[in-house]
This record gives structure tokens, sequence and C-alpha cells, in this order.
């Protein structure tokens, strides 16, 4: 059986159809507006392709690789398949494994779980946290945070200087393939080289970038690529961690339970025998998200059906439009940490002069309908390099309290993708210049650390 629904011809210019295009929120000023999603980075909409295709699958549905049933055998057929999808997608190497994972920092989190006792990590500050968090777990882990570079090359060197000076033993490098901040691409290859020159191993934070790029294991020669479907236009709860096999194997199971365990028998003190699968499996114990899982594979068909090269331009494109409106408006501040003629996907994250970015935000929303983000988008050191801020308490990871107009250290992310209109980008400049010239139509008050419509 197969179950998939053949792409359309779309032209470069063409945005993919996705899930909510067409939906209508209601303005505070009055009236209706169909909401511009400008959000991606946080999760982006649902292909329209891939909602078929799950549909389609649905109602054949049943639990994987240990069912007799037709069903059964199906699910897990389609399983497997997808785990091969994934891997065709990131161009993994024959021997590399794929794991199913719920999201980036899962995936993370496993990697940290089965990293050897003694491997010493080199991470850079300007990680999201999901990258930057996960290692700090393990007690028997030592973890050397460095600096945020302002270069490309600065950052290579700086991680050939701090490789070199490191005893003996395990080392793994993490890095982000395009900054959830700056929408900045980071120079992987360059990072890989160096790592592997030390005898260290990388993994890359694939989270940004494998939306809008083309991510290959073996070109980038990565150890492992992590991601999540909520950001490639699969959110139905389902993440990757894909690449060398040995230390996964070698560990104890990220997870014990069912699934993970190929033998398990009763020992006559009371106790039990486990031996655990050698393959993905080991990691993935439990009832696995089918549905996430064929909704992450269904998206990588449909990415790569549709033509990396013309998303990739199309996005430029309206990367560039963007950058040009809010270059227009002289009280916007774009926040970059290799300077503004660095290459970057469709993520931009700004200041305005005179605006709590809270306030902003929600002015965006509740007067245009236009949907960003606020905050310090859980990359709290980056951000507040960014900002001039270090020695400043940034609280929780969103906007911290305050009220309208008052200084605040946090910024204004706009992110969009493959399902993005051209209009939604020049409706947000508009009302960017709109708001900065005339200022908010209506007040807004702080509830529960949030900047909200004061509807009295």
């Amino acid at each position: 059986m197969t179950v998939s629904i053949a792409a359309a011809d779309r032209e470069i210019c063409t945005p993919l159809p996705v899930l909510g295009r067409d939906v209508l929120v209601p303005l505070v000023t009055g009236g209706e507006v169909t909401y511009a999603a400008l959000d991606y980075a946080a999760s982006a909409p649902a292909l329209q392709r891939v909602w078929d295709d799950v549909a389609a699958y649905a109602p054949y549905y049943g639990s994987v690789h240990r069912g007799a049933g037709y069903l059964s055998q199906l699910s897990t057929d389609l399983f497997e398949q997808s785990r091969a999808t994934v891997a065709e997608f990131l161009g993994c190497r024959a021997e590399d494994q794929v794991i199913f994972t719920r999201s980036t920092t899962d995936s993370l989190n496993l990697l940290a779980a089965v990293i050897p006792a003694g491997t010493h990590v080199f991470v850079f500050e300007t990680e999201h946290h999901a990258s930057l968090l996960p290692w700090q777990t393990r007690d028997d882990v030592r973890v050397t945070v460095l600096g945020a570079p302002r270069t490309p090359e600065q950052a290579v060197a700086a991680l050939d200087v701090a490789l070199h000076g490191a005893p003996k033993g395990p080392k793994l490098v993490c890095v982000t393939g395009a900054s959830n901040v700056t929408g900045e691409l980071w120079p992987v290859r360059e990072l890989a080289a160096a790592a592997h020159r030390h005898g260290a191993r990388i993994v890359l934070d694939a989270a940004q970038l494998a939306p809008h790029h083309p991510v290959d294991i073996a070109a980038l020669d990565v150890d492992w690529v992590a991601f999540s479907g909520h950001k490639l236009y699969a959110p139905f709860g389902s993440g990757v961690l894909a690449g060398r096999a040995d230390w996964l194997r070698e560990a104890e199971p990220y997870l014990a339970g069912g699934g993970a365990s190929r033998k398990v028998a009763r020992r006559a003190d009371g106790g039990v025998d486990v031996e655990w699968h050698t393959t993905a499996a080991r990691h993935e114990a439990g009832s696995p998200n089918v549905i996430g899982v064929y909704a992450i594979a269904a998206a990588c068909k449909a990415l790569t059906e549709a033509g990396f090269g013309q998303l990739v331009a199309r996005e430029q494109r309206l990367l560039a439009r963007l950058r040009e409106g809010l270059a227009s408006v002289p009280e916007v501040r774009v926040l970059s940490l290799f300077g503004e003629d660095a290459p970057r996907v469709g993520v931009l994250s700004f200041v305005v002069q005179g605006w709590n970015s809270s306030h902003f935000a929600a002015a965006l929303s509740a007067e245009y309908g236009i949907g960003v983000r606020d905050g310090l988008f859980c990359a709290h050191p980056l951000v507040r390099t960014l900002l001039g801020a270090e020695g400043d308490d940034p609280g929780e990871c969103g906007a911290p309290e305050a009220a309208p107009g008052e200084r605040v250290l946090n910024a204004i992310r706009v992110s969009f993708g493959a399902g993005t209109p051209e209009e939604h980008v020049d409706r947000f400049v508009r009302a960017v210049r709109a708001l900065v010239r005339d200022g908010a139509q209506w007040n807004y008050r702080t509830e529960d650390g949030r900047c909200v419509p004061d509807r009295g």
C-alpha cells in the first residue's frame, strides 16, 4: 500500500501550501484579518502535503514491531521506511543510525546520556539552551563553554585553540547550524574539520538549518545531526538523532522498557538479566510515535520534491525584502553576531528604539494580526551579548516582566519559511513603520509577565 500524495508543480515564487494559511483572527481595533504567521523558528505550520499524508495513513494506524495483524505490520513497514527516508534526507552514511525522539532537545539529551564518562564537551555560549544545557547534567563530563565569536573564522580559531589545549580522552563539540536568534549560518564544515584534527567528535544542532537548507551528514563530515519535526513543517511530536552508532550501541539505553530489550530472563536470585538491542531500537523504548515519525518523513519528501534550490532562492528574496524594509526605519536595530553581510536563513531578531519588545510584539498581534516572538528565545547568553546586557538577569525564557514603554533586555524575532506568502512580509514591514511612526492604537498592560491588550 502506498500512502502518499504527489506534490503538484510549483512556481518558484509560490509558497508551499501550509495549514492555517486562511485563518482569520480578530483585531482589537475591530474586524478580522488573515493571520500572518511569522514565528516559524518556534514552530512551523504543518505542510498541507504532510497533513494529507498523515490523514491518508491514520485509518491504517497500528502498533509497530510486535503485532501480527495487518495494520501493525503495515505500520511497522511505514515506520522503518520513514527511518530510511530520513537517512536519505540527511545523507547518512551506511553505518549511521537514525533514532526517533521527541525533539531536538530530546535528541541532544539522549546523546548527552550516552557519551562516555570523562568526555570533554566544547560548546559556544551562543547555542540554544537545547544544545547548551544537556551536557551540564553529567557529573562525569567536563564542559568548556567558549565565548561568542564575532566572525566564522574566529569561531573556528577559538575551537582549534581550545581543542589543542585539551587533555587526552574523548571529546565532543556541539554547534548549531543556523542561529535561532540571528538566523546566521555557522561554519559547520570548518568546525567539523577542526574537531576531527584533534580527535574530537561533533554533533550538529540542525533545528533551524534543516527546514531552510539541505543537511548532508557525509558532506559536512559531522558525527551526529539532531533536529525537530515541529520546525520541519511536521508538528506531530517527533525529532531525530542521526549519526555514528558506536557510542549509542555501547551505552545503556536512554529509556529502559519494551522495544529496547531483545531478551529478558529471570535470575535465580530474583533479579533479571536483560539483553538490549544494538540497533536504533536500543534507545526507542515504548510504543513509538508512528504518526510523528511518518509526518517527518512526509516533510522530508515534500521539501526534497519541491527542490531546496528553489526554496532557498525564494526565502533569500523574502529575506532581502524584509531587511530592506527594516533598514528604512532608523529606530530599528537588527541583531547580528557575524555582521550584516553574513549569510542567514529566514530568522531575524531586532529591537526598536523607545519600545519594550514585548509591547511591540503585542501590538503587532493585536492591531495587525501578525504573530512574531519576543523575549530571549531560549538563548539567554547570546541575546544578552547582542544587547550588551551581560550583567542583567534575563528572567524566564520569554519576555521579562515590564510595563509597556519600559526598556527591557529582550528582543523581537521574525521568522518565516517555505509557506510564507510575500504579502505577510510586506504587511509586517508596513506594521513596523506604522507603530514606530504613530505608536500603538490601543492600551496595553502586563499580565503574567506578558504585555497584553487592556480590555478594561
